[in-house]
């Protein structure tokens, strides 16, 4: 049973803290709420008291993922000002984070496996979608002002490719794919492709 110094708040986080570890080692098949609550030191209810659904502990753990994805947008445009090269660095971020952390960010995007709809209690914390949201509305502002003509479906038909290149790239397929190219290909390319694709041409 969990000690009193593992009530509360304190515990909260330690269930997330285990679920982020878990998933990052051994990816989403991993997050049982029994397995969790067995590496966090609790019992295996104790979880139910922060977390009423599985979909909600679920959903905190990928939260995480979200800030950090959004803390490392937030580095990649400090040091740059015209917007294609911003919605590029947010490529290469995105991509990157993808094959970095690759149990996360398959979780982040299995909405059948989490609650983004806002059903999530009160006491899980902020619902997923104010963490999630934000990043797709940076996206679509930036592909605006690079001049798209429809910058919403821009911005997602962008996302799109960008995620797509980032599994694809993780599973070996573009690799195999591309393997007799003319030349070297790697992830960086593939973005600046996938920018030249769905962005306006010229300067903006």
């Amino acid at each position: 049973m969990e000690s009193s110094e593992e009530s509360g708040a304190p515990l909260r986080a330690r269930l997330v803290d285990v679920g982020v570890e878990l998933v990052l080692a051994e990816g989403t098949g991993a997050l049982g709420l029994r397995e969790i609550a067995r590496r966090a030191g609790v019992s295996h209810g104790a979880p139910r008291r922060y977390f009423p659904t599985h979909q909600s502990l679920l959903s905190a753990i990928a939260r995480r993922g979200f800030e950090d994805l959004a803390a490392r947008f937030v580095l990649a445009l400090a040091p740059l000002s015209h917007p294609r090269e911003q919605v590029r660095a947010l490529g290469l971020a995105y991509t990157g984070y993808a094959l970095e952390r690759r149990g996360m960010f398959e979780l982040m995007f299995r909405h059948d496996l989490l609650d983004g709809t806002g059903r999530e209690a009160a006491a899980a914390g902020p619902r997923l979608r104010e963490s999630t949201r934000p990043l797709f509305d940076l996206l679509t502002a930036l592909v605006s002002r690079c001049g798209a003509a429809e910058p919403a479906i821009t911005a997602a038909a962008l996302w799109a490719n960008l995620h797509g290149v980032a599994q694809l790239w993780a599973w070996g397929s573009l690799p195999l794919a591309l393997g007799d190219g003319p030349g070297p290909v790697d992830v960086e390319r593939l973005v600046g492709a996938a920018l030249d694709a769905h962005l306006p041409e010229g300067p903006q």
